[in-house]
Protein backbone atom coordinates (compact mmCIF):
# COMPACT_ATOMS: atom_id res chain seq x y z
CA UNK A 1 0.00 0.00 0.00
CA UNK A 2 1.52 3.73 -0.79
CA UNK A 3 1.68 6.22 2.20
CA UNK A 4 0.82 9.66 1.85
CA UNK A 5 3.50 12.00 2.97
CA UNK A 6 3.19 14.19 5.97
CA UNK A 7 1.35 17.53 5.19
CA UNK A 8 2.60 20.08 7.58
CA UNK A 9 -0.23 22.06 9.30
CA UNK A 10 -2.36 18.97 9.63
CA UNK A 11 -2.76 18.77 13.70
CA UNK A 12 -1.94 16.88 16.09
CA UNK A 13 -4.50 14.41 15.93
CA UNK A 14 -3.48 13.56 12.02
CA UNK A 15 0.40 13.90 13.21
CA UNK A 16 -0.40 11.32 15.56
CA UNK A 17 -2.18 8.88 12.59
CA UNK A 18 0.88 9.58 10.31
CA UNK A 19 3.51 8.46 13.31
CA UNK A 20 1.01 5.12 14.17
CA UNK A 21 1.69 4.45 10.44
CA UNK A 22 -1.89 4.98 9.07
CA UNK A 23 -2.81 6.37 5.53
CA UNK A 24 -4.63 9.97 5.32
CA UNK A 25 -7.22 10.18 3.05
CA UNK A 26 -10.26 12.30 2.12
CA UNK A 27 -11.29 14.84 4.61
CA UNK A 28 -8.81 15.38 7.51
CA UNK A 29 -11.00 15.77 9.93
CA UNK A 30 -13.61 13.00 9.03
CA UNK A 31 -10.26 9.94 9.00
CA UNK A 32 -9.14 11.70 12.08
CA UNK A 33 -12.41 10.73 13.60
CA UNK A 34 -12.67 7.38 11.98
CA UNK A 35 -8.98 6.63 12.80
CA UNK A 36 -9.54 7.94 16.50
CA UNK A 37 -12.59 5.37 16.76
CA UNK A 38 -10.70 2.03 14.79
CA UNK A 39 -7.77 2.82 17.21
CA UNK A 40 -10.25 2.39 20.26
CA UNK A 41 -11.14 -0.74 19.09
CA UNK A 42 -8.17 -2.75 17.89
CA UNK A 43 -5.82 -1.25 21.16
CA UNK A 44 -8.52 -2.16 23.65
CA UNK A 45 -6.90 -4.31 26.59
CA UNK A 46 -9.13 -7.08 26.00
CA UNK A 47 -6.66 -7.58 22.95
CA UNK A 48 -3.58 -6.86 24.49
CA UNK A 49 -1.05 -9.42 23.27
CA UNK A 50 -3.47 -10.71 20.32
CA UNK A 51 -1.91 -10.02 16.69
CA UNK A 52 -5.03 -7.75 14.63
CA UNK A 53 -4.91 -6.65 10.96
CA UNK A 54 -7.55 -4.28 9.99
CA UNK A 55 -7.41 -2.48 6.77
CA UNK A 56 -10.61 -0.31 5.33
CA UNK A 57 -10.66 0.83 1.40
CA UNK A 58 -12.94 2.47 -0.69
CA UNK A 59 -14.36 -0.65 -2.86
CA UNK A 60 -14.42 1.69 -5.92
CA UNK A 61 -11.09 3.42 -5.95
CA UNK A 62 -8.73 1.26 -3.21
CA UNK A 63 -8.17 4.35 -1.31
CA UNK A 64 -7.25 3.11 2.09
CA UNK A 65 -8.92 4.89 4.99
CA UNK A 66 -7.50 3.04 7.74
CA UNK A 67 -4.68 0.42 8.02
CA UNK A 68 -3.12 -1.18 11.05
CA UNK A 69 -0.62 -4.22 10.53
CA UNK A 70 -2.21 -4.82 7.83
CA UNK A 71 0.33 -6.93 5.97
CA UNK A 72 1.07 -9.10 8.05
CA UNK A 73 0.41 -12.64 7.27
CA UNK A 74 -2.22 -14.52 9.87
CA UNK A 75 -4.11 -17.51 10.40
CA UNK A 76 -7.39 -16.30 8.67
CA UNK A 77 -9.92 -19.41 9.76
CA UNK A 78 -12.64 -19.53 7.55
CA UNK A 79 -11.84 -16.19 5.73
CA UNK A 80 -9.65 -19.14 3.56
CA UNK A 81 -13.01 -19.64 1.80
CA UNK A 82 -13.09 -16.25 0.55
CA UNK A 83 -10.07 -17.06 -2.24
CA UNK A 84 -11.14 -20.66 -2.61
CA UNK A 85 -14.52 -19.43 -3.57
CA UNK A 86 -13.23 -16.97 -5.61
CA UNK A 87 -11.12 -19.40 -7.26
CA UNK A 88 -13.52 -21.68 -7.64
CA UNK A 89 -15.54 -19.44 -9.72
CA UNK A 90 -12.80 -18.15 -11.69
CA UNK A 91 -11.66 -22.11 -12.39
CA UNK A 92 -14.65 -24.23 -11.91
CA UNK A 93 -17.03 -21.39 -13.10
CA UNK A 94 -20.96 -20.82 -11.74
CA UNK A 95 -22.09 -23.67 -13.80
CA UNK A 96 -20.09 -26.46 -12.70
CA UNK A 97 -22.15 -29.58 -11.53
CA UNK A 98 -20.88 -32.80 -9.76
CA UNK A 99 -21.89 -36.38 -11.90
CA UNK A 100 -22.45 -39.37 -10.15
CA UNK A 101 -23.61 -42.35 -11.97
CA UNK A 102 -24.23 -45.67 -11.74
CA UNK A 103 -22.45 -47.86 -14.59
CA UNK A 104 -22.30 -51.47 -15.47
CA UNK A 105 -19.41 -53.73 -16.07
CA UNK A 106 -20.08 -57.41 -17.46
CA UNK A 107 -22.56 -59.17 -19.91
CA UNK A 108 -26.31 -58.85 -18.82
CA UNK A 109 -29.20 -61.49 -20.07
CA UNK A 110 -32.51 -61.14 -19.15
CA UNK A 111 -32.57 -58.81 -15.86
CA UNK A 112 -29.33 -60.19 -14.26
CA UNK A 113 -26.68 -58.72 -14.47
CA UNK A 114 -22.99 -61.01 -14.93
CA UNK A 115 -20.37 -58.63 -13.59
CA UNK A 116 -20.28 -55.54 -11.37
CA UNK A 117 -22.03 -52.80 -10.93
CA UNK A 118 -20.16 -49.33 -10.34
CA UNK A 119 -21.23 -46.29 -8.14
CA UNK A 120 -19.03 -43.46 -9.35
CA UNK A 121 -17.97 -40.21 -7.68
CA UNK A 122 -17.10 -36.46 -8.72
CA UNK A 123 -16.78 -35.36 -5.53
CA UNK A 124 -20.41 -34.05 -5.39
CA UNK A 125 -21.21 -33.07 -1.35
CA UNK A 126 -24.66 -32.63 -1.83
CA UNK A 127 -25.94 -36.28 -1.84
CA UNK A 128 -28.02 -37.37 -0.21
CA UNK A 129 -30.50 -40.98 0.77
CA UNK A 130 -32.92 -39.76 -1.34
CA UNK A 131 -30.40 -39.05 -4.22
CA UNK A 132 -29.24 -42.79 -4.19
CA UNK A 133 -33.08 -43.77 -3.91
CA UNK A 134 -33.58 -42.08 -7.33
CA UNK A 135 -30.58 -43.69 -8.99
CA UNK A 136 -32.03 -46.92 -7.95
CA UNK A 137 -35.15 -46.16 -8.89
CA UNK A 138 -33.65 -46.06 -12.38
CA UNK A 139 -31.56 -48.90 -12.41
CA UNK A 140 -34.79 -50.93 -11.33
CA UNK A 141 -36.83 -49.43 -13.98
CA UNK A 142 -33.62 -50.44 -17.07
CA UNK A 143 -35.68 -54.16 -15.67
CA UNK A 144 -32.42 -55.34 -13.69
CA UNK A 145 -33.50 -57.05 -11.07
CA UNK A 146 -29.74 -59.66 -10.32
CA UNK A 147 -26.30 -58.45 -9.87
CA UNK A 148 -23.90 -61.56 -10.02
CA UNK A 149 -20.59 -59.68 -8.86
CA UNK A 150 -20.14 -56.73 -6.59
CA UNK A 151 -21.22 -53.36 -5.53
CA UNK A 152 -17.71 -50.97 -6.98
CA UNK A 153 -17.76 -47.51 -5.55
CA UNK A 154 -15.90 -45.79 -7.10
CA UNK A 155 -13.95 -42.60 -5.13
CA UNK A 156 -10.76 -42.36 -7.59
CA UNK A 157 -11.70 -38.84 -9.10
CA UNK A 158 -10.14 -37.79 -6.32
CA UNK A 159 -7.31 -39.16 -4.26
CA UNK A 160 -6.86 -41.39 -1.24
CA UNK A 161 -5.78 -38.58 1.39
CA UNK A 162 -9.25 -37.57 4.02
CA UNK A 163 -7.63 -35.03 5.75
CA UNK A 164 -5.75 -31.64 4.80
CA UNK A 165 -2.20 -31.07 6.54
CA UNK A 166 -2.37 -29.56 9.95
CA UNK A 167 -6.32 -30.52 10.87
CA UNK A 168 -6.42 -31.43 14.46
CA UNK A 169 -6.44 -35.17 15.70
CA UNK A 170 -9.25 -34.33 18.14
CA UNK A 171 -11.66 -32.38 16.02
CA UNK A 172 -11.77 -36.21 13.91
CA UNK A 173 -15.07 -36.78 14.87
CA UNK A 174 -17.30 -33.76 14.26
CA UNK A 175 -19.18 -33.14 11.19
CA UNK A 176 -16.99 -30.10 10.56
CA UNK A 177 -13.63 -32.00 10.01
CA UNK A 178 -15.54 -35.05 7.56
CA UNK A 179 -13.78 -36.98 5.32
CA UNK A 180 -13.06 -35.53 1.95
CA UNK A 181 -14.14 -37.97 -0.63
CA UNK A 182 -14.92 -38.31 -4.32
CA UNK A 183 -18.16 -40.47 -3.52
CA UNK A 184 -19.82 -39.16 -0.26
CA UNK A 185 -23.27 -38.75 1.47
CA UNK A 186 -24.92 -35.41 3.63
CA UNK A 187 -27.51 -36.07 6.20
CA UNK A 188 -29.54 -33.01 5.54
CA UNK A 189 -30.30 -30.12 3.14
CA UNK A 190 -27.16 -27.99 4.74
CA UNK A 191 -24.86 -31.06 2.75
CA UNK A 192 -22.78 -31.66 5.87
CA UNK A 193 -21.08 -34.61 3.35
CA UNK A 194 -18.90 -37.34 5.10
CA UNK A 195 -21.52 -37.53 8.13
CA UNK A 196 -24.33 -38.94 9.73
CA UNK A 197 -26.67 -38.04 12.11
CA UNK A 198 -27.66 -40.00 15.08
CA UNK A 199 -31.12 -39.54 16.62
CA UNK A 200 -32.09 -40.24 20.33
CA UNK A 201 -35.04 -40.82 22.06
CA UNK A 202 -36.15 -41.16 25.50
CA UNK A 203 -37.65 -44.12 26.95
CA UNK A 204 -38.91 -45.37 30.07
CA UNK A 205 -37.30 -43.53 32.66
CA UNK A 206 -34.08 -45.47 34.12
CA UNK A 207 -34.44 -47.07 30.66
CA UNK A 208 -31.52 -46.82 27.48
CA UNK A 209 -32.93 -44.08 25.71
CA UNK A 210 -33.76 -44.98 21.71
CA UNK A 211 -30.98 -44.62 19.14
CA UNK A 212 -31.17 -44.49 15.55
CA UNK A 213 -29.13 -43.24 12.38
CA UNK A 214 -30.03 -40.84 9.82
CA UNK A 215 -30.10 -42.26 7.48
CA UNK A 216 -30.88 -45.06 8.32
CA UNK A 217 -27.83 -47.95 7.90
CA UNK A 218 -25.39 -50.50 9.03
CA UNK A 219 -22.48 -49.49 8.23
CA UNK A 220 -21.89 -47.70 11.44
CA UNK A 221 -22.14 -49.47 14.85
CA UNK A 222 -24.16 -47.61 17.78
CA UNK A 223 -22.86 -48.27 20.97
CA UNK A 224 -25.45 -47.20 23.28
CA UNK A 225 -24.34 -45.99 26.67
CA UNK A 226 -27.69 -43.60 27.58
CA UNK A 227 -30.13 -43.62 30.01
CA UNK A 228 -33.62 -41.81 29.94
CA UNK A 229 -33.73 -39.52 32.95
CA UNK A 230 -36.78 -38.04 35.24
CA UNK A 231 -39.06 -35.11 33.19
CA UNK A 232 -37.07 -32.07 33.58
CA UNK A 233 -33.43 -33.42 34.08
CA UNK A 234 -31.01 -32.04 32.27
CA UNK A 235 -29.92 -33.35 28.40
CA UNK A 236 -26.37 -34.15 28.01
CA UNK A 237 -26.62 -36.54 25.32
CA UNK A 238 -23.22 -36.73 23.59
CA UNK A 239 -22.43 -38.75 20.02
CA UNK A 240 -18.84 -39.22 18.95
CA UNK A 241 -17.05 -41.81 16.84
CA UNK A 242 -14.05 -43.68 18.36
CA UNK A 243 -10.77 -42.82 16.40
CA UNK A 244 -10.31 -45.17 13.49
CA UNK A 245 -13.65 -46.97 13.37
CA UNK A 246 -17.16 -46.33 12.57
CA UNK A 247 -18.32 -46.98 16.34
CA UNK A 248 -20.10 -44.52 17.40
CA UNK A 249 -20.48 -44.15 21.22
CA UNK A 250 -23.27 -42.91 22.47
CA UNK A 251 -23.75 -41.50 25.96
CA UNK A 252 -25.83 -39.50 28.34
CA UNK A 253 -29.20 -38.52 29.62
CA UNK A 254 -32.29 -37.31 28.13
CA UNK A 255 -35.04 -36.53 30.30
CA UNK A 256 -38.58 -38.20 29.83
CA UNK A 257 -40.83 -36.62 27.59
CA UNK A 258 -38.49 -34.96 25.85
CA UNK A 259 -38.24 -33.99 21.74
CA UNK A 260 -35.47 -36.19 20.46
CA UNK A 261 -31.73 -35.64 20.18
CA UNK A 262 -29.69 -35.08 17.16
CA UNK A 263 -26.46 -35.37 17.58
CA UNK A 264 -24.06 -34.97 13.87
CA UNK A 265 -20.94 -37.41 13.63
CA UNK A 266 -18.55 -38.03 10.98
CA UNK A 267 -18.10 -41.44 9.01
CA UNK A 268 -15.03 -43.69 8.00
CA UNK A 269 -14.40 -43.52 4.56
CA UNK A 270 -17.44 -42.36 2.96
CA UNK A 271 -17.32 -43.74 -0.07
CA UNK A 272 -18.62 -47.10 1.77
CA UNK A 273 -21.51 -45.11 3.77
CA UNK A 274 -22.64 -43.78 0.28
CA UNK A 275 -22.19 -47.55 -1.42
CA UNK A 276 -24.31 -48.95 1.48
CA UNK A 277 -27.08 -46.64 1.67
CA UNK A 278 -26.98 -47.67 -2.42
CA UNK A 279 -27.09 -51.10 -1.71
CA UNK A 280 -30.24 -50.68 0.52
CA UNK A 281 -32.30 -48.44 -1.63
CA UNK A 282 -31.62 -51.08 -4.45
CA UNK A 283 -32.72 -53.68 -2.14
CA UNK A 284 -35.69 -51.91 -1.77
CA UNK A 285 -36.52 -51.38 -5.57
CA UNK A 286 -35.99 -54.91 -5.94
CA UNK A 287 -32.39 -55.12 -7.54
CA UNK A 288 -30.38 -57.23 -5.30
CA UNK A 289 -26.19 -57.74 -5.38
CA UNK A 290 -25.01 -60.80 -4.35
CA UNK A 291 -21.12 -59.50 -4.15
CA UNK A 292 -19.41 -57.76 -1.92
CA UNK A 293 -19.03 -54.26 -2.08
CA UNK A 294 -15.46 -52.87 -2.25
CA UNK A 295 -14.21 -49.12 -2.45
CA UNK A 296 -11.32 -47.60 -4.07
CA UNK A 297 -11.25 -49.50 -7.26
CA UNK A 298 -11.68 -47.18 -10.28
CA UNK A 299 -14.80 -47.89 -13.06
CA UNK A 300 -13.46 -49.51 -16.30
CA UNK A 301 -13.26 -47.63 -19.38
CA UNK A 302 -15.47 -49.59 -21.37
CA UNK A 303 -18.19 -49.53 -18.70
CA UNK A 304 -21.84 -48.65 -19.57
CA UNK A 305 -23.61 -45.35 -18.15
CA UNK A 306 -27.04 -46.97 -16.80
CA UNK A 307 -27.84 -42.99 -15.23
CA UNK A 308 -26.61 -40.56 -13.23
CA UNK A 309 -27.50 -37.72 -11.23
CA UNK A 310 -26.15 -33.91 -12.17
CA UNK A 311 -25.91 -32.06 -8.29
CA UNK A 312 -26.90 -27.90 -8.38
CA UNK A 313 -24.63 -25.73 -10.08
CA UNK A 314 -21.75 -23.93 -8.13
CA UNK A 315 -23.88 -20.72 -8.06
CA UNK A 316 -26.13 -22.51 -6.20
CA UNK A 317 -23.78 -24.21 -3.59
CA UNK A 318 -22.13 -21.12 -2.72
CA UNK A 319 -24.77 -20.28 -0.68
CA UNK A 320 -24.96 -23.32 1.69
CA UNK A 321 -21.19 -23.17 1.29
CA UNK A 322 -20.63 -19.72 2.08
CA UNK A 323 -23.83 -18.43 4.39
CA UNK A 324 -23.05 -21.69 6.58
CA UNK A 325 -19.04 -21.95 6.31
CA UNK A 326 -18.95 -25.65 5.18
CA UNK A 327 -15.56 -26.97 5.32
CA UNK A 328 -16.18 -29.93 3.23
CA UNK A 329 -17.55 -27.87 0.69
CA UNK A 330 -14.14 -25.61 0.50
CA UNK A 331 -12.43 -28.87 0.29
CA UNK A 332 -14.05 -30.66 -2.48
CA UNK A 333 -13.84 -27.40 -4.35
CA UNK A 334 -9.78 -27.45 -4.14
CA UNK A 335 -9.64 -31.00 -5.16
CA UNK A 336 -11.93 -30.27 -7.72
CA UNK A 337 -9.78 -27.68 -8.80
CA UNK A 338 -6.81 -29.58 -9.35
CA UNK A 339 -8.31 -32.10 -10.99
CA UNK A 340 -9.49 -29.94 -13.76
CA UNK A 341 -6.15 -27.98 -13.89
CA UNK A 342 -4.06 -30.85 -13.88
CA UNK A 343 -5.99 -34.46 -13.62
CA UNK A 344 -4.71 -34.88 -10.41
CA UNK A 345 -7.78 -34.87 -7.47
CA UNK A 346 -5.06 -33.51 -4.87
CA UNK A 347 -4.95 -31.01 -2.56
CA UNK A 348 -1.66 -30.19 -3.44
CA UNK A 349 -2.43 -29.86 -7.79
CA UNK A 350 -5.58 -27.59 -6.17
CA UNK A 351 -4.26 -25.24 -4.27
CA UNK A 352 -1.26 -24.87 -6.58
CA UNK A 353 -3.84 -23.80 -9.34
CA UNK A 354 -5.58 -21.82 -6.53
CA UNK A 355 -2.42 -19.88 -5.82
CA UNK A 356 -1.57 -19.51 -9.07
CA UNK A 357 -5.24 -18.26 -10.27
CA UNK A 358 -4.85 -15.42 -7.33
CA UNK A 359 -2.66 -13.41 -9.22
CA UNK A 360 -5.75 -12.41 -11.31
CA UNK A 361 -7.69 -11.20 -7.98
CA UNK A 362 -5.21 -9.11 -6.60
CA UNK A 363 -2.95 -11.54 -4.52
CA UNK A 364 -0.01 -12.05 -6.32
CA UNK A 365 1.41 -15.58 -6.33
CA UNK A 366 3.91 -16.82 -3.92
CA UNK A 367 2.37 -14.25 -1.00
CA UNK A 368 0.59 -16.53 0.66
CA UNK A 369 1.11 -19.44 2.74
CA UNK A 370 -2.07 -22.40 1.35
CA UNK A 371 -2.85 -25.44 3.53
CA UNK A 372 -6.80 -26.80 2.34
CA UNK A 373 -9.57 -24.59 1.24
CA UNK A 374 -11.67 -24.62 4.54
CA UNK A 375 -9.27 -22.84 6.95
CA UNK A 376 -9.31 -25.22 9.03
CA UNK A 377 -5.46 -25.67 9.08
CA UNK A 378 -3.13 -23.96 11.02
CA UNK A 379 -0.65 -23.61 8.64
CA UNK A 380 -2.79 -21.12 6.37
CA UNK A 381 -0.91 -18.04 6.23
CA UNK A 382 -2.73 -14.69 4.40
CA UNK A 383 -2.74 -10.88 5.31
CA UNK A 384 -5.93 -8.75 5.97
CA UNK A 385 -4.42 -6.32 2.47
CA UNK A 386 -4.59 -9.31 0.82
CA UNK A 387 -8.24 -10.44 1.74
CA UNK A 388 -9.03 -6.65 0.85
CA UNK A 389 -7.22 -6.74 -2.36
CA UNK A 390 -9.60 -10.08 -3.55
CA UNK A 391 -12.34 -8.21 -2.16
CA UNK A 392 -11.85 -5.03 -4.40
CA UNK A 393 -10.36 -7.67 -7.43
CA UNK A 394 -13.74 -9.65 -7.54
CA UNK A 395 -15.70 -6.69 -8.03
CA UNK A 396 -15.32 -6.75 -11.89
CA UNK A 397 -15.74 -10.41 -12.21
CA UNK A 398 -18.48 -11.52 -14.78
CA UNK A 399 -19.69 -13.65 -10.98
CA UNK A 400 -19.54 -11.05 -8.97
CA UNK A 401 -23.05 -10.46 -8.40
CA UNK A 402 -23.85 -14.56 -7.35
CA UNK A 403 -20.54 -14.76 -4.92
CA UNK A 404 -21.59 -11.51 -3.35
CA UNK A 405 -24.84 -12.86 -2.67
CA UNK A 406 -23.26 -15.78 -0.90
CA UNK A 407 -21.74 -13.80 1.57
CA UNK A 408 -23.56 -13.67 5.08
CA UNK A 409 -25.50 -10.35 5.59
CA UNK A 410 -25.47 -9.19 8.84
CA UNK A 411 -28.89 -9.38 10.96
CA UNK A 412 -30.95 -11.28 8.97
CA UNK A 413 -32.51 -14.42 10.94
CA UNK A 414 -33.10 -16.79 8.06
CA UNK A 415 -30.00 -19.11 8.09
CA UNK A 416 -29.37 -18.90 4.27
CA UNK A 417 -29.81 -15.23 4.03
CA UNK A 418 -27.60 -14.06 7.10
CA UNK A 419 -25.40 -17.32 7.74
CA UNK A 420 -22.85 -17.22 10.44
CA UNK A 421 -24.03 -13.50 10.75
CA UNK A 422 -27.67 -13.72 11.80
CA UNK A 423 -27.46 -13.46 15.15
CA UNK A 424 -24.74 -10.47 14.72
CA UNK A 425 -25.12 -6.14 14.20
CA UNK A 426 -29.03 -6.89 15.22
CA UNK A 427 -30.54 -3.63 15.44
CA UNK A 428 -27.74 -1.43 14.63
CA UNK A 429 -26.33 0.33 10.98
CA UNK A 430 -24.58 -2.80 10.01
CA UNK A 431 -27.74 -4.89 9.93
CA UNK A 432 -28.70 -5.81 6.14
CA UNK A 433 -26.02 -4.28 5.13
CA UNK A 434 -22.65 -6.21 6.16
CA UNK A 435 -21.72 -8.99 3.71
CA UNK A 436 -18.92 -10.76 5.10
CA UNK A 437 -17.08 -14.07 5.27
CA UNK A 438 -16.26 -14.73 9.57
CA UNK A 439 -13.87 -16.90 10.61
CA UNK A 440 -13.22 -18.42 13.79
CA UNK A 441 -10.92 -20.81 15.35
CA UNK A 442 -9.43 -21.07 19.26
CA UNK A 443 -7.71 -17.96 19.80
CA UNK A 444 -8.66 -17.18 15.88
CA UNK A 445 -10.74 -14.71 14.66
CA UNK A 446 -11.64 -13.04 11.30
CA UNK A 447 -14.51 -10.75 9.50
CA UNK A 448 -13.73 -9.48 6.27
CA UNK A 449 -16.34 -8.28 3.63
CA UNK A 450 -18.38 -5.37 1.74
CA UNK A 451 -20.47 -2.40 4.16
CA UNK A 452 -22.04 0.70 2.82
CA UNK A 453 -21.08 4.01 4.63
CA UNK A 454 -23.88 5.97 5.64
CA UNK A 455 -23.68 8.60 3.21
CA UNK A 456 -23.78 5.78 0.19
CA UNK A 457 -19.76 4.78 -0.35
CA UNK A 458 -18.77 1.19 -0.66
CA UNK A 459 -16.10 0.14 1.55
CA UNK A 460 -14.20 -3.22 1.89
CA UNK A 461 -12.78 -4.16 4.93
CA UNK A 462 -10.47 -7.22 6.29
CA UNK A 463 -9.69 -7.52 10.37
CA UNK A 464 -7.70 -11.04 11.32
CA UNK A 465 -6.89 -11.59 14.66
CA UNK A 466 -4.48 -14.21 15.94
CA UNK A 467 -3.62 -14.88 19.37
CA UNK A 468 -6.50 -13.57 21.01
CA UNK A 469 -7.83 -15.25 24.54
CA UNK A 470 -10.92 -13.72 24.38
CA UNK A 471 -13.62 -13.64 21.48
CA UNK A 472 -13.04 -11.06 19.13
CA UNK A 473 -16.34 -10.77 17.68
CA UNK A 474 -17.78 -7.91 19.47
CA UNK A 475 -14.68 -6.29 18.07
CA UNK A 476 -15.19 -6.89 14.35
CA UNK A 477 -18.95 -5.82 14.97
CA UNK A 478 -18.26 -3.05 16.42
CA UNK A 479 -15.78 -2.21 13.59
CA UNK A 480 -18.26 -2.95 10.61
CA UNK A 481 -20.94 -0.66 12.64
CA UNK A 482 -18.79 2.35 13.12
CA UNK A 483 -18.18 1.73 8.84
CA UNK A 484 -22.14 1.63 8.05
CA UNK A 485 -21.98 4.81 10.08
CA UNK A 486 -18.89 6.84 8.76
CA UNK A 487 -19.82 9.54 6.77
CA UNK A 488 -16.76 11.38 4.84
CA UNK A 489 -16.21 14.77 6.32
CA UNK A 490 -17.58 13.73 9.72
CA UNK A 491 -17.93 16.71 11.91
CA UNK A 492 -18.50 16.77 15.60
CA UNK A 493 -16.28 14.68 18.95
CA UNK A 494 -15.41 10.91 18.30
CA UNK A 495 -18.06 8.87 19.31
CA UNK A 496 -17.03 5.79 21.92
CA UNK A 497 -17.57 2.65 19.96
CA UNK A 498 -19.49 0.50 20.90
CA UNK A 499 -19.31 -3.08 21.82
CA UNK A 500 -21.64 -5.80 22.59
CA UNK A 501 -20.47 -7.28 26.04
CA UNK A 502 -18.01 -9.54 26.62
CA UNK A 503 -19.48 -13.28 25.60
CA UNK A 504 -16.12 -15.06 27.62
CA UNK A 505 -13.60 -17.47 26.19
CA UNK A 506 -12.53 -17.09 22.50
CA UNK A 507 -14.48 -19.11 20.53
CA UNK A 508 -13.63 -22.89 19.68
CA UNK A 509 -15.39 -23.25 16.37
CA UNK A 510 -18.03 -20.73 14.07
CA UNK A 511 -21.69 -20.81 15.66
CA UNK A 512 -23.10 -22.83 12.20
CA UNK A 513 -20.26 -25.12 12.90
CA UNK A 514 -21.93 -26.20 16.55
CA UNK A 515 -25.38 -26.89 14.79
CA UNK A 516 -27.20 -24.74 17.82
CA UNK A 517 -27.18 -21.14 16.97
Amino acid sequence: MTRNSVIAGCGLAMAAVLLAGLPASGSAHADTKLTTDLNALVNDPALRGAGVGLVVSKADTGEVLYSREAGARRQPASNMKLLTSATAMEILGPDHRFTTSVLTHGTIRRSTLHGDLYLRGTGDPTTLASTYDALAAKVAATGLRTVRGKLVADDTWFDAVPYGTGWAWDDEPYYYNAETSALTIAPDTDYDAGSIIVRVMPGSPGKWANVWTDPPTDYVTIENATITGAPGTANTIAAEREHGTNVIRVSGMIPSGSPHSAKFSTVRKPAGLAAAVFRDALRRHGVEVTGATKTGVATPPDAKVVTENKSMPLSQLLVPFMKLSNNMHAEVLVKSIGRAVSGAGTWNAGLAAVNQRLTGLGIPAGTTSLADGSGLSRMNQISADQVAALLRAARSKPWFTTWFDSLPIAGVADRMVGGTLRSRMQGTAAAGNVRAKTGSLSGVSALSGYVTSADGQPLVFAMISNNSRTSVRRFEDAVAVRLAEYRAGETGRPAAPRLAGETGPADRVECSWLKAC
